[in-house]
């Protein structure tokens, strides 16, 4: 009897041991129930809105990707596994048992063959538990779970990119899941219409035949803000079709999907859970400061490290290696890390070149904490010191920083503080003599600086005024590759600077100003010495 205490006793301690070794910094249970809330008070009476988890993605053979979820799926559960749904209802249900609920939430079953291969599952128990939810079912149950989607006056769903597989039996399985809603809910992609598409559909309806030349122009620019209008065949048939009776029996039925009725809504969650992911809470800023400082400290690590005989994939293990060493799960987007004329490539990801040299480098690369990223840049020269030219065009970009964070305050336009740094950057190479006039085209900064981070690197976001708790990026630069129209002396200068800015009432917070900016701070940094000085590894080649 004592033994089988004994026994019990270490199981228990052990057990409490292993979970303790897990992390605890996820956001509670408490964060995702307010945020399903806040999007409840949203939905009009009579609704329903139904949200899928990510499928698994294949990366070669039997092999998949790791497995990341949807952000929208896990701001409103917490869930963190494929094959899920969430149903939330506007209005009170009620089960045949009685049981009160506005909410269901399908998981993965638990399976003990599967969780030996694939690690373990919260499954219904354990959603109840560790999530919170009340009403919980196995994901090869929603087919038949009794909802009535017809029912409802509205069902709010985003778009499907139909990107899943159908690889197995198993009814849980998220592309058995979508085909099941689709099912239930006479889901018919050409009963729903997108803002832009319905109007390019109106524009066909009221405007007369011998005038639809100008409509076909019209459709052909609307592509350009709406690729998927290129999927709508009878639209395309539409914009090219030269003899009028053609265009008359298309016009008939383009205006018979505009009249069709549906109760099913593609627009209204990503508009909603834009305005409510833009402006962040205490624990989404906890979360958010954390991943901006673990990759704050990855760029003080490179600035240290980096030699001219290093490789940029080299730099860009340094960086990744600083996240993990922090418990960072994932990088939250490609890293890039280009020297020289690689760094004139916005969203180069190779990060082949094997010297550095003496180039400039450009490290654009965030880590992703408990799902929040950051994304913090930082351009250094490879040898440590700036040259004349590389300082030159360095300066203005920083400049331009620094004017357009003054504009990151309350109430401010969005859009503020990128006219700065335009401003600013086109004065800068005016007086160097790279471009003529102030007013003049040029390719040297062809981007915006300000985007909204959280879930996503680039999270989604209504992009209307500053408002207090909003983290958003601030990211100038100046690009002049190999051939550009100016003094060779300037070619192969790529320069960002990109820190993420917290909007508070007392003005704006720069959570990434732990890695340095100046071109001081940068050589001052660079002149240290390493952890990884000393580390080197055995040759392989020879």
């Amino acid at each position: 009897m004592l033994l089988r205490y004994f026994l019990f006793v270490l199981g228990f301690t052990l057990t409490l041991n292993i979970s303790s070794q897990t992390p605890t910094d996820y956001l509670p249970k408490e964060f995702h129930k307010s945020r399903r809330e806040a999007l409840r008070a949203k939905m009009p009476v009579n609704s329903v809105a139904v949200v899928f988890a990510n499928p698994l993605r294949n990366r070669a053979n039997d092999v998949d990707y790791v497995f990341h979820q949807d952000p929208n799926f896990y701001y409103l559960t917490g869930y963190r596994e494929p094959n899920g749904v969430l149903v939330l209802f506007s209005d009170d249900q009620q089960a045949e048992d009685g049981t009160v609920y506005n909410e269901m939430l399908f998981v993965q079953k638990k399976d003990k063959r599967a969780e030996q291969w694939d690690g373990k599952r919260l499954g219904i128990e354990g959603a109840k538990e560790r999530l919170g939810f009340k009403m919980v079912m196995n994901g090869e149950d929603f087919k038949n779970a009794g909802i009535n989607f017809k029912a409802f006056d509205r069902i709010f769903v985003e778009k499907f990119n139909d990107d899943y597989r159908n690889s197995t039996n198993n009814t849980g399985e998220i592309y058995d899941l979508v085909m099941a809603f689709k099912q239930n809910a006479d889901y018919n992609p050409n009963n729903f219409l997108s803002p832009i598409k319905k109007q390019i559909y109106e524009l066909v309806k009221s405007t007369p035949i011998e005038n639809s030349a100008n409509v076909a122009q019209i459709i052909g620019r609307a592509i350009a803000y709406d690729p998927s209008l290129k999927e709508d065949t009878d639209l395309m048939k539409f914009k090219d079709a030269s003899e009028i009776a053609i265009k008359k029996d298309l016009k008939e039925k383009i205006t018979l999907k505009l009249n069709a009725k549906t109760n099913i809504d593609i627009s209204f969650l990503s508009s909603n859970l834009a305005t409510l992911r833009e402006v962040k809470t205490p624990a989404e800023i906890k979360l958010l400061t954390k991943a901006i400082r673990i990759s704050a400290v990855g760029q003080i690590e490179v600035m240290k490290a980096m030699k001219p005989h290093m490789s940029e994939i080299e730099l860009q293990g340094i960086h990744e290696f600083v996240y993990k060493k922090y418990g960072a799960e994932y990088e939250g987007y490609p890293s890039i890390v280009g020297a020289g004329n690689n760094g004139c490539i916005l969203h180069y990801i190779e990060n082949s070149k094997t010297k550095v040299g003496n180039d400039l480098v450009l490290m654009d690369l965030g880590a992703e904490y408990r799902g929040y990223t950051a994304d913090v840049t930082r351009t250094i020269p490879a040898n440590g010191k700036f040259t004349k030219a590389q300082k030159a065009i360095y300066n203005i970009v920083y400049d331009a920083q620094e004017a357009g964070i003054k504009a990151y305050t309350v109430g401010e336009s969005m859009a503020k503080p990128n006219q700065i740094a335009i401003a600013v950057v086109n004065q800068g190479l005016l007086d160097l003599g790279i471009i003529k006039s102030l007013d003049e085209k040029h390719p040297y900064f062809p981007h915006g600086t300000s985007h909204h981070i959280g879930l996503d690197v680039h999270d989604p976001g209504n992009y209307g005024n500053f408002e207090e708790n909003m983290v958003v990026t601030m990211e100038p630069g100046i690009y002049i590759p190999e051939g550009s129209n100016c003094d060779k002396k300037w070619w192969g200068i790529g320069i960002r600077i990109e820190d993420d800015i917290l909007v508070t009432k007392n003005g704006p917070v720069n959570l990434s100003a732990e890695a340095p900016r100046t071109v001081k701070e940068i050589e001052k940094m660079m002149a240290k010495k390493s952890v990884l000085d000393d580390f080197v590894l055995p040759n392989l080649d020879e």
